[in-house]
């Protein structure tokens, strides 16, 4: 990267960080039930909402104790739940047409981060109705108050609970893109590990991966403060300790609340300290090949903390210590290895891939160039890369 781009990078990300306390970030209140949430709509006098999900979280009826809670309360409940993995601007625009049409007064995420980043991108939609989603992307663009948000995560990874971002893939450009402002984060965050037991092993690994890699990238990057850095560290702590008892034993409720805090932290500490290139590397997989985001960011998270090098390795040598896999008396250097080491051994116990296959060596020059878009200079990242210096990543995330 030319030394005037650096400038402008660093410089850029300096001053977001001594913006940083002033910015108006304000974390939901958390409710501990799905029956706590139509007590809440009674008070604010809400009788109609709709709840943007999935079919096959419908399908199994997880669902249905909110929904029948909602109806004893005589609360109106519009399902939209034709929300894809990732959630696309068709999905939007279709859950926008019938918003509008039974005229609703608030949402109800019920799902993972799909469902979320899909109902946060509604609320943006109903409060700007002029404005298409091409127009909020990017940070800070929507600015209206949202209509009253409830988070009910089924998953613990993404943390979309308390994030300020959601994620849409233009289907028709392949390309996903971040609407980014402090109106998107929900009012409510629902933690009830009840809902997230029937999650399968495959979707608690990579969720619970996405959720490490939060605290990650939160924890190295350079706009780090006392309290994200904290949560980062406990998020990591967590992980590490629950992570594979909710895998070998999904009903294990202890492990699976850990888990939904670990990923609530870790949502707040990136929220405020932002992520980095392995989200802007996921980001692009996703939109070119429908790559889940949890098992894009796992697979790629040990291969760009190799490439960081030296520059990281204190900070994850700290992480490794908390993580229980390095010790106070390693370098920081052994530390780092450690941790690196553990994350690979944490994927494959998992059955998570050291590799992504089918991606096209004719497709990674766009997609590193969409990813160095979306990171510089935004993401401040502990290295900075350029596009081309991205080409090399992609290959090695595809095991070339």
């Amino acid at each position: 990267m030319n030394i005037f781009k650096k400038a402008y990078c660093r410089i850029f990300q300096g001053v977001f960080r001594l913006a940083l306390p002033l910015l108006p970030y304000k974390e939901p209140k958390i409710l501990e039930s799905v029956f706590r949430v139509a007590e809440v709509l009674k008070e604010k006098s809400i009788n109609s909402v709709m709840l943007v999900t999935d079919a096959g979280i419908r399908g199994f009826g997880i669902t249905k104790p909110l929904e029948q809670s909602l109806e004893s309360n005589q609360i109106k409940c519009v399902v939209y739940d034709k929300t894809q993995a990732n959630p696309t601007v068709a999905n939007v625009e279709e859950a926008l047409g019938l918003y509008i049409q039974e005229n609703c007064k608030a949402i109800i995420a019920f799902g993972g981060g799909s469902a979320m980043d899909c109902a946060k991108a509604l609320g943006a939609r109903v409060a700007n109705p002029k404005k298409t989603l091409a127009k909020l992307k990017g940070l800070l663009k929507v600015r209206k108050r949202l209509p009253l948000l409830f988070a009910i995560p089924t998953t613990a990874g993404t943390g979309s609970e308390v994030t300020l971002a959601s994620v849409i893939t233009d289907s028709e450009k392949h390309h996903k893109y971040t609407l980014m402002d402090f109106n998107l984060i929900p009012k409510y965050a629902v933690l009830d590990a009840n809902v997230t037991l029937t999650l399968p092993p495959k979707l608690t690994a990579t969720t619970g991966m996405d959720a490490l890699t939060h605290a990650v990238e939160a924890y190295i990057g350079r706009s780090t403060t006392k309290e994200t850095r904290q949560k980062a560290l406990e998020a990591t702590k967590l992980v590490f300790e629950n992570i594979k008892k909710a895998y070998d034993d999904g009903q294990n409720k202890s492990a699976r609340a850990n888990m939904l805090k670990a990923a609530y932290l870790a949502g707040i500490a990136f929220s405020k300290s932002y992520v980095g290139y392995i989200h802007a590397i996921a980001h692009s997989l996703g939109g070119q090949y429908n790559i889940a985001h949890g098992l894009a960011n796992a697979v790629i998270m040990p291969i760009v903390l190799k490439e960081y090098g030296k520059k990281v390795h204190k900070k994850l040598h700290k992480l490794g210590i908390v993580a229980g896999v390095a010790s106070v008396k390693d370098s920081h250097e052994v530390g780092a290895n450690k941790f690196i080491n553990a994350i690979e051994k944490l994927n494959k116990s998992m059955g998570i891939p050291a590799n992504i296959s089918g991606i096209q060596k004719e497709d990674i020059t766009h997609m590193a160039k969409n990813a160095e878009h979306e990171a510089n200079p935004l993401y401040p990242v502990p290295v900075l890369y350029t596009a081309v210096q991205l080409e090399d990543i992609y290959l090695k995330v595809a095991g070339d």
